[in-house]
């Protein structure tokens, strides 16, 4: 069988290794960047870290005992997905610079074309695009009259000096807020553009030691075992938010207003940082710094609205002109983009953008009715946002080799779930997301059009039980 991988990033990786592991050796990744690393290649910000903690957002077959911190910066994780890959020798299956710009189901087989006009033909397409690789750019008038340097935080401009700088962040995001705190000491100048306040959860990311590192190269399994207890108190923290009346969301929510109120200090900051719906309702900023940095005397949070770009910097509601000499906009991305904009169709010509015209849905958040023989990792719906996507990408993997043992020994030709399947799947899952946080009362990027959360609305518990074997009956198989 000949395997499509689309994106290098870090659920592309997962599936080259798992295929190979398999015994498939007929395995191209197409990655539209010239490096692998997904979206931590995209991501190169000042201040870039992971808030999942390091030896949790690890692969569970590669630990890593050279973390340099409990949470790890960006370039050192895109460092460690680039060991993983040389020390399985799948770099050799990647097609850098490569963009998959088609894909259409004829005669049993994926026909696969490239921007660079690249054709290829296989049994099987791994979707492994990502969540945050589309950047949303803010609807601001007079955007592109602004004389300064302007670009997007997953598009940093590294030839662009900061130093004596005055600077504009939009967005108030995790992005905005590891900026922020980066940048303070280095600009002349800073504003940060605020729409909504967050609620800040201060979490220390202490270094690891070289005793530490030490211990986990003399005992691997350590570090298996750390991943584990890493895992189960994530698991408490994501059955805390699909719980909006939880004792735990609670106590999260206690955690993040000692922290507002002890360390900020002038009264009428405060009331501007303090949101007006509940913690956990938007996806939870990790920061120990921010509150330090918004305070320095050589920052201004402007909440006052945005009405319009102009050369010189940022005109507010209120009249006022901020001068700026650059701009950054940490405004997030397309989170529900997916595969898009790539032409994708399934089998009798239907096409994936007619399928996805109110939203993306998914069976299990893997594999679309009428799209045989195409799996998706992370794709719509799916737990995106309170868990380590790492480790749902592995279970998930699991799932799909099972599947794909249905095309090997099964004698299937294709397999792809039922519509009846997938309609009752979203509909369970909408009735479910009514119980989360997401659903009290704030916009966030987790809401889809109908204000739905499009998220994984049980216990991580019910998605591991669920991934261990898939139920055929949900699937067609011919």
């Amino acid at each position: 069988m000949r395997f499509a991988v689309i994106g290098a990033g870090m659920a592309g990786i997962l599936s080259a290794i798992k295929l190979t592991e398999a015994g498939f050796d007929e395995v191209t990744v197409y990655e539209k960047r010239e490096r692998l690393g997904g979206t931590w290649n995209d991501n190169t910000y000042p201040g870039l870290a992971c808030d999942v903690p390091s030896h949790l957002y690890s692969y569970s077959f590669a630990p890593n005992p050279e973390w340099s911190h409990h949470y790890s910066p960006g370039e050192e994780i895109r460092g460690y997905f680039e060991k993983v890959a040389g020390d399985h020798d799948i770099e050799r299956m990647i097609r850098y610079g490569d963009e998959v710009v088609r894909a259409e189901y004829d005669d049993g087989r994926w026909h696969i074309e490239t921007a660079s006009g690249h054709t290829d033909t296989v049994d099987v397409v791994i979707a492994a695009t990502g969540v945050l690789h589309h950047p949303r750019y803010p609807d601001i008038e007079g955007l592109d009259t602004f004389a300064g340097d302007r670009f997007h935080s997953a598009r940093w401009d590294h030839d662009v000096d900061l130093t004596g700088k005055r600077v504009g962040v939009i967005g108030t995001g995790s992005t905005a807020v590891q900026i922020v705190s980066a940048l303070v000491d280095e600009v002349a100048h800073l504003d940060m553009y605020q729409r909504t306040a967050q609620w800040i959860l201060s979490l220390e990311n202490p270094e690891y030691g070289e005793e530490e590192k030490q211990a986990f190269r003399d005992d691997p399994e350590s570090m298996h075992k750390l991943h584990e207890e890493l895992s189960d108190m994530f698991g408490n923290f994501a059955n805390a938010v699909i719980d909006a009346d939880s004792a735990h969301i609670k106590l999260i929510a206690a955690m993040c207003l000692e922290n507002l109120e002890d360390n900020v200090h002038d009264d009428e900051l405060r009331e501007r940082l303090r949101p007006d719906y509940r913690a956990g309702c938007k996806r939870l900023v990790v920061s120990p710094t921010f509150y330090g940095a918004i305070q320095k005397p050589n920052v201004d949070l402007v909440t006052s609205g945005i009405e319009r770009a102009e050369p010189e910097g940022i005109r507010t509601e209120d009249g006022e002109l901020h001068e700026l000499d650059v701009l950054v906009l940490a405004t997030g991305f397309h989170v529900d983009a997916f595969m898009r904009p790539m032409v994708v169709t399934g089998r009798n010509g239907v096409k994936l953008d007619e399928v996805w015209a109110d939203r993306p849905l998914a069976y299990m958040s893997i594999s679309i009715p009428e799209f045989p023989n195409l799996f998706m990792l992370n794709g719509p719906n799916g737990p995106v946002g309170n868990f380590s996507l790492i480790e749902v990408s592995e279970y998930q993997f699991a799932y799909i080799e099972q599947l794909i043992e249905c095309l090997t020994e099964g004698g299937a030709k294709e397999v792809c779930a039922t519509r009846e399947a997938t309609d009752a799947f979203e509909a369970e899952r909408v009735e479910a997301a009514q119980d989360t946080i997401w659903v009290t009362g704030c916009n966030s990027w987790y809401l889809d059009d109908r204000g739905v959360p499009a998220a994984w609305p049980w216990p991580f518990q019910h998605f591991r039980d669920i991934m261990q074997t898939p139920d055929m009956s949900a699937y067609e198989l011919r």
